[in-house]
């Protein structure tokens, strides 16, 4: 019967379970973190703003240089982008597993593979993440920032990034669920995650329905724990719902409070 295959199915390989579901998170979990970073950084160079053109500049003028010098960058930074959106993961995997050892003689590990495949596919929707995040940032304040003179990297690390990570917290951690169960994709390279575990143990067993029926389980468990921890994460940077000063114990009423209670009245 299918139940008493279930257990035994669970009570047998649980070890390869767990061990599955223990990669797939570790491979999520760094790709996401460096991909974030790599998100962060393309976001903040593409951002910069061009030095206005002067019919007055000389050809080998700093504005000229810089101007030619960001239009390089930010091409070979969409093209970088534009390629790791369009083409799909498991595509990547064997293009960049089997191509390094074939084109340049790299034998990677499986598992380090692995995270530079999802950290860099990871880079690459971060960094328009990241890009939308900043662009929404009104100019004021980069204005204000630039005014008090910060050039752009102050104005980016100490004013704009902060406000951009909170507000695209919720992407990151969609992209994080998303990673998750993309991991799954990487079989194609032998990495021992959840779902190649879960394959190996349903052909031993030719219990193809049970086997994955656990998979789709942990996949659940693991996936819903994280979208809550980033939801507690999310409502801690938000902060209480009333501030008070520390100096008068003035209570700040928020605007949202204020047309609730005039609708009451």
């Amino acid at each position: 019967m299918t139940w008493e295959w279930l257990v035994k199915i669970i009570t047998n390989f649980w070890p390869m379970f767990l061990r599955g579901a223990g990669v797939t998170l570790l491979i999520s979990i760094v790709g996401t973190i460096i991909g974030t970073i790599i998100g962060l950084l393309i976001g903040s160079v593409r951002t910069i703003p061009m030095p206005e053109k002067n019919v007055n500049d000389s050809l080998f003028s700093s504005k000229r240089l810089k101007r030619r010098f960001l239009k390089i960058v930010n091409g070979i930074l969409s093209v970088y982008v534009e390629f790791f959106r369009g083409t799909p993961m498991i595509v990547q995997a064997m293009v960049i597993y089997y191509g390094s050892a074939m084109a340049f003689g790299i034998d990677m590990d499986r598992l380090t593979a692995a995270i530079f495949i999802v950290s860099i596919n990871t880079g690459a929707y971060t960094a328009e993440i990241v890009r939308g995040g900043i662009i929404s940032i009104d100019k004021g304040q980069f204005e204000a920032a630039h005014a008090i003179g910060m050039n752009h990297v102050k104005t980016m690390v100490n004013v704009i990034i902060p406000q951009v990570l909170r507000n695209i917290l919720p992407a990151i951690g969609n992209e994080f669920v998303i990673n998750i169960k993309d991991t799954s994709v990487l079989n194609v390279i032998s990495v021992s995650e959840l779902y190649f575990q879960t394959k190996s143990i349903a052909g031993n067993n030719y219990r193809y329905f049970e086997a994955f029926f656990v998979a789709s389980i942990l996949y659940f468990a693991m996936t819903f724990t994280v979208t809550r921890i980033l939801r507690y994460f999310e409502r801690k940077l938000d902060g209480p719902e009333n501030f008070i000063m520390p100096g008068n114990q003035m209570q700040v009423e928020r605007p949202e409070d204020a047309v609730r209670r005039n609708q009451n009245n």
